[in-house]
């Protein structure tokens, strides 16, 4: 949260839950590296983790520049440690991301009709820029709001910067890169429909399968099943356990 806001806001929650799907991830990895090694020697392994080191793992730049350097990373917004301007500017009806890497990028971007405006002859190196970077970004930002998100597309395309429409979730759902990729499931009980989101690598199984899987199963849903004819335990021995709360 340290490094997630404003630079002159309070701390902020990121808006994904990094600490269970990054040890998650970090889980996977390990799973992998247990299997190999007892494929190749035939050892088993065991795996600890723990989210709190998992998400510390994510703080490569922060940790190293603050603990090595002695210069404290902290909030920075939407701004670029590097490059200015690169930030997000309010449109008329939405948001958009621009992303200036170079001068030669900012000598296209003050050529564009309606921001001619911006050319300083202190803007004409990238140090000058983020030198006055906020000011700049305003600035910036009261021309884009003149203009809706497509034209604003449509003329930083044109000039070669990098620029990108800020979607909300039905817009991301929607777009044809996702909508191929989404997963579906169905609960056999109510017929509730309902849609995941993508996997981070599609599988045969996936295809095959016409991305539709399996609806999670309820609390103890599978006991028969698992413990009566898995493993042979009988009605009595089921109810035992059940009463017991072992399952």
């Amino acid at each position: 949260m340290e490094v997630t806001g404003e630079r002159d806001g309070p701390p902020m929650v990121i808006g994904i839950p990094l600490s269970d799907l990054g040890t998650a991830e970090h889980g996977y990895g390990q799973i992998m590296n247990a299997l190999f090694k007892r494929e190749k020697t035939g050892e088993g392994s065991r795996i600890d983790l723990c989210m709190f080191q998992s998400s510390l793992s994510w703080l490569t730049t922060a940790i190293m520049m603050t603990a090595s350097f002695g210069k404290e990373i902290t909030r920075r917004g939407n701004t670029h440690q590097f490059f200015a301007p690169a930030s997000v500017y309010k449109t008329a009806e939405g948001y958009v991301l621009i992303a200036v890497g170079s001068d030669r990028q900012w000598e296209s971007l003050i050529k564009i009709p309606g921001f001619e405006s911006l050319a300083k002859e202190e803007y004409g190196k990238n140090a000058g820029r983020i030198a006055d970077h906020k000011a700049l970004n305003e600035r910036i930002e009261e021309l884009t709001k003149r203009q809706t998100t497509d034209e604003a597309l449509k003329l930083f395309q044109q000039a070669g910067i990098p620029i990108s429409k800020v979607n909300r979730m039905p817009e991301v759902i929607s777009d044809p890169l996702v909508r191929d990729k989404l997963l579906y499931t169905e609960d056999p009980r109510s017929g509730l429909k309902v849609t995941l989101a993508p996997p981070p690598v599609d599988t045969p199984f996936l295809q095959s399968a016409g991305r539709k899987l399996s609806f999670p199963p309820r609390f103890g849903e599978h006991n028969k099943e698992v413990y009566g004819q898995a493993l042979g335990l009988g009605e009595d021995e089921l109810k035992k356990l059940k009463a017991e709360g072992i399952i």
